[in-house]
């Protein structure tokens, strides 16, 4: 092996090295070990009363979110990475809307994780209960 080569695979071990050293940071929406990690926000007072897309209205003191794919009624819970506190609550409408958020909650979920100061937290979203499953 020429002097060179030997660098070159010196170096490629090293940096094997250092990626297995690396934390994984998830990509907005990713799922990583049946979780999935991304941006939260909440609906505005606006919505008070408005129909979600499963047809209930929405009520800012319900424990409620939307998300893209889950089925409605789904239960799921969401932990705000930065200061752990979590909240389960019912999937009952679609959304977001926007670009690296996963889950818009309603105005009571975000404010028991404290959400409504910092508009939108980083948070892990684990499903506790699908529909199909309640029915079996």
């Amino acid at each position: 092996m020429t002097r060179s080569a030997g660098r070159f695979v010196g170096g490629l071990a090293a940096l094997a090295v250092l990626s297995v050293g690396c934390s994984h940071i998830p990509r907005p929406g990713s799922l990583v070990d049946s979780y999935e990690y991304g941006g939260a926000s909440f609906y505005g007072r606006e919505f008070e009363g408005r129909r979600t897309a499963s047809g209930e209205r929405y009520d800012g003191e319900e424990l409620t979110a939307a998300h893209r794919t889950l089925p409605f009624g789904t239960r799921v819970r969401v932990v705000n990475l930065a200061n752990d506190r979590a909240v389960e609550v019912v999937i009952n409408d679609r959304g977001p809307h926007k670009k690296g958020r996963i889950v818009d909650l309603s105005h009571r979920a975000a404010e028991l994780i404290g959400l409504l100061r910092v508009g939108v937290a980083r948070v892990r979203l684990e499903v506790i209960a699908s529909p199909a499953a309640d029915r079996l």
